[in-house]
């Protein structure tokens, strides 16, 4: 038997510093962390290109022109794109070319052919000033001197439906961090209780020794804290580095001009280790000072 040497002699720790569960925790949690931040890329990129789209619609307008009796379809366009160019706000507007409105409406067209036997009504494309853009009864009321059956579209219903859809995707991104934070806490609580229990008889001496409740709770506390920190760090890594592939993939627009991921947004995985240690840290002390209480 080796004779017992207080000088060398060191107390093991209350949680030992490693353990066979914490690689499968660190996973876990990293995993929900590169979830996370793929939501909160996606999320931004959305909300990007929605804006981009309404921008481009707020500066633009659309006329149907419909030739009344003994005119050609080809001059009443022309005679609506003359009427709006001299209303205040409209900084061009020219009317579209047989072949292109045609092509417009050819994709809802089982046989294109019949394209020659309809009606198709002319269009004039507007360009309003960003600054002070013409309102819709101004151009209304144009085109109406000038003797025209034609109505302006301003895109607003379309305006209207990109902005519900960036705020349903801003609330189901939110909707799913909550979920993630919520995973994270559980897999954090579930741990500290096992840590815990594994540990009774230590934590009842602890108390006779006169440790109190935060005391202990902040050992679980530290610890975990650190294993999210770490995990959280793999998980934004991962995600940082799979934007990074959509943006160089997609070029100058990101992967699509429906999702331009920029460079900028790389930039919010840099929070994620800090919030997986907060959501850590805050379950694993809740969690240890209520199961304490019952222990003791």
């Amino acid at each position: 038997m080796t004779p017992f040497d207080p000088a060398r002699w060191r107390p093991a720790p209350f949680l030992p510093r490693s353990d066979v569960r914490d690689g499968a925790l660190t996973f876990v949690i990293a995993v929900l962390c590169f979830l996370a931040c793929l939501t909160a890329l996606g999320a931004v990129a959305s909300d990007r290109a929605a804006r981009g789209w309404t921008a481009q619609l707020a500066g633009s307008a659309t006329v149907v022109v419909h030739p009344r009796p003994g005119e050609t379809p080809d001059s009443a366009a022309a005679r609506a794109a003359e009427a709006l160019s001299s209303v205040a706000g409209v900084t061009e507007a020219a009317a579209l070319e047989k072949e292109k409105a045609e092509a417009l409406i050819a994709p809802w067209l089982d046989d294109p052919r019949v394209l020659a036997d309809l009606p198709v009504p002319r269009l004039v494309t507007v360009e309003l000033d960003r600054r002070a853009p013409a309102s819709t009864e101004a151009m209304t009321a144009a085109l109406k001197a000038q003797g025209l059956d034609a109505t302006v579209d301003d895109h607003s219903s379309w305006m209207k439906e990109i902005k519900a859809a960036a705020g349903l995707t801003r609330w189901a991104a939110f909707g799913v961090f909550l979920l993630i934070a919520m995973a994270t806490a559980a897999a954090i609580a579930f741990a500290t209780r096992a840590g815990l229990a594994a540990r009774r008889d230590i934590v009842e001496v602890l108390h006779l020794s006169g440790a109190t409740d935060g005391f202990i709770a902040r050992m679980f506390q530290v610890r975990f804290a650190r294993m999210a920190a770490l995990g959280g760090l793999a998980g934004a890594a991962g995600a940082a580095a799979f934007g990074a592939t959509l943006r160089l993939i997609g070029g100058g627009e990101g992967l699509t001009p429906v999702l331009p991921v920029a460079w900028s947004d790389l930039s919010l995985t840099l929070a994620c280790p800090i919030a997986a240690a907060g959501v850590a840290a805050l379950a694993a002390r809740r969690t240890a000072v209520a199961l304490i209480g019952e222990l003791t």
